[in-house]
């Protein structure tokens, strides 16, 4: 595989609580174990390395003692970065609880994964191969939403992007996010997130309206149920989940979209791609984190021997 991956939202550091429930105000949570670990933007990389995609990090990269466990990440997956490291500014940080039943409750905080300025961008060197990957997260953030809407703008013929609207998406500017829906080839949302784009409730429609007028098409991600995905000449199309039993939903959606990227690059079929990124994400909900993408081999193994959906010939 020749096509590269170029993330361009910032990756954070995770303070990750196992807890046994989430505690209301004024309670306190029992925690079974925790982790300080890489995330944000690298858990889609990790998911599209694994799954054989040559990865780059376009976002930014500070100093002081997160940056330096990001830094360390980036390097233990092979990850590429392109930019220099921005001084004086550590990387921002999240917590995030995960209960008995695999969900996730988080509050972030941006560092230097929130700076971008415009001269970052005209730096980077766009391949004819690349693929690109940006999250609402860094449409949100003031100090970096203004240059990547005016670098989307500039470059919305130009580029594949699959843009990933993020839990921000109703706070987003109206700019911004235009700007990045405008150029997205994909769009990969959550069935909420999708709801708030396109005033669908249903996941179907909702990629279906996503997907108009778009070169690549848009998928609606709906946990266990699988996905729907959608391209601009026909209508949705369910592609059932893998059954698993989830212990840790935390990262699936990233999972699911870096499987999805590294997928369709590789083979240009974005069912095949939709169906292989159904089972990464469903097996990284499988163990504890961090960062649990499974290896391309082992998203195979369960393919080889999945049902084909109903309409594939």
């Amino acid at each position: 595989m020749t096509a590269r991956l170029v993330q361009l939202s910032g990756v954070i550091i995770d303070h990750i609580f196992w807890v046994e429930k989430v505690p209301h105000a004024g309670e306190e949570a029992i925690v079974r174990r925790s982790a300080i670990c890489a995330g944000g933007g690298f858990n889609a990389m990790a998911a599209a390395g694994r799954a054989g995609m040559p990865v780059a990090y376009a976002g930014t990269l500070g100093t002081g003692p997160f940056a330096d466990i990001a830094a360390g990440a980036l390097a233990a997956e092979g990850i590429e970065v392109l930019r220099p490291r921005l001084a004086g500014r550590d990387q921002g940080c999240c917590t995030c609880l995960i209960d008995r039943a695999g969900e996730r409750t988080f509050i972030a905080s941006s560092g230097a994964d929130g700076v971008v300025v415009a001269a970052d961008l005209t730096a980077l060197t766009v391949r004819a191969d690349d693929w690109f990957l940006l999250s609402g997260y860094a449409l949100g953030y003031r100090d970096s939403r203004s240059a990547l809407t005016d670098w989307l703008a500039a470059r919305a013929e130009q580029v594949r992007l699959v843009f990933d609207p993020s839990p921000l998406v109703a706070e987003m500017p109206e700019p911004s996010r235009a700007a990045a829906l405008k150029a997205a080839t994909w769009v990969s949302a959550n069935r909420a997130e999708a709801a708030v784009l396109t005033g669908f409730d249903a996941p179907d429609a909702a990629a279906s309206a996503l997907a108009h007028g778009r070169a690549g098409g848009a998928i609606v991600r709906d946990g266990a149920n699988g996905c729907f995905i959608s391209t601009d000449d026909g209508p949705a199309r369910h592609i059932p989940g893998q059954a698993v039993t989830a212990i840790d939903t935390n990262g699936a959606g990233d999972t699911h979209i870096g499987a999805f990227i590294a997928a369709l690059a590789e083979t240009g079929d974005p069912i095949r791609a939709a169906r292989f990124a159904n089972i990464a994400a469903a097996l990284s909900t499988t163990e504890e984190g961090p960062s649990t993408a499974p290896k391309k081999n082992d998203v195979l193994a369960v393919l080889r021997e999945a049902p084909e959906p109903e309409g594939t010939t």
